[in-house]
């Protein structure tokens, strides 16, 4: 991809509070060649050719340049203000933080107004996986012991692999087009060359997601809508082709029980991508999403996220 204009990022770092949530690494070598982005692990498998053009537009366009609206600081005693002292300390940093942490219960919003297109990366599994489950839920399609089995490791170690199986007997990028109009998430759109790492979203999106998931509003069967929390809430310390899973909100808020889905990539230009998203609490109240771009080196760039994490929630608890 074309390098993302960093500091008009920088000032699109973007919170938002409501009331009711890419594992896919670049190697150096691939990005020298303008190779597209796709997971280091299983790039070999991974068709070549040009960056996806359509992709980068969708991001390019998507950047605002200029201040953040101001954040309130009406919602949960001073979250705004611990939220805005994360995104300086990333700023300082070098990193674009956006941020967004929704109450289900109260339905209060913090905002400086988070309308920024992301890639999602691996976080684009629960779109595969919330498909798959649909199809089986209606009768259309039989999943057997063994795609279960896939289907659990793709959520809880981000196994591309089994992504690219259920992405093939999905339809592809039929899948991204159904799930978004389900929910209702105007700014998730298929990937522009087929390749479901590249699908871009919102945080707004994301968390909306979430909260239809766990409401059964976004026509999932609430016993489909368990398997996919339950993966979450199992997510292993590394993924599948190794890579450490547990920054931003595992880390985080390590007082409170979480159902994660994490994504990574590198790179947007030099940027190394990462996506903490999920459900916080025992009572699955609290639903968080964090996303931080960075040109650093990975480990550098989770420790950047998962320190914006205890930066909000100190004490590792909401």
């Amino acid at each position: 991809m074309r390098r993302r204009p960093f500091a008009a990022l920088t000032a699109m770092a973007v919170v938002t509070l409501a009331l009711a949530g890419c594992d896919e690494a670049l190697l150096d070598t691939q990005l020298q060649a303008k190779q597209p982005s796709q997971p280091a692990h299983s790039a070999p498998a991974r068709p070549s050719g040009q960056q996806s053009e359509a992709v980068q537009l969708l991001l390019d366009t998507a950047v605002v340049a200029g201040p953040p609206p101001a954040l309130s600081s009406t919602q949960i005693g001073g979250l705004a203000t611990r939220i805005q002292q994360a995104i300086d300390e990333g700023a300082a940093k070098g990193a674009a933080l956006s941020i967004a942490v929704l109450d289900r219960k109260t339905r209060d919003l913090v905002s400086n107004g988070n309308a920024q297109v992301i890639a999602t990366a691996s976080v684009a599994k629960l779109f595969i996986a919330d498909d798959a489950l649909l199809q089986e839920s209606q009768g259309k399609t039989t999943l057997s012991p063994d795609d279960r089995r896939a289907l659990d490791v793709m959520l809880q170690s981000s196994d591309d692999d089994a992504a690219e199986k259920f992405w093939d007997q999905g339809g592809g990028d039929a899948i991204i087009t159904q799930v978004a109009t389900r929910y209702g998430l105007p700014s998730t759109v298929p990937p522009g060359d087929g390749r479901w790492w590249n699908t871009t979203s919102s945080l707004a999106d994301l968390i909306h997601y979430y909260d239809l998931l766990l409401d059964g509003s976004g026509g999932l069967p609430a016993d489909r809508a368990r398997i996919i929390v339950n993966d979450l809430s199992q997510s292993t310390p590394t993924g599948i082709d190794g890579y450490p899973q547990r920054f931003g909100i595992p880390e985080g808020l390590f007082a409170e029980p979480v159902a994660v889905k994490q994504g990574w990539m590198c790179c947007i230009g030099s940027d190394w991508v990462h996506l903490s998203t999920g459900v916080i609490g025992a009572d699955r109240r609290y639903v968080m999403a964090v996303q931080s771009l960075q040109t650093t080196d990975d480990a550098t760039a989770r420790e950047t996220i998962t320190q914006a994490v205890k930066t909000i929630f100190p004490n590792g608890r909401i």
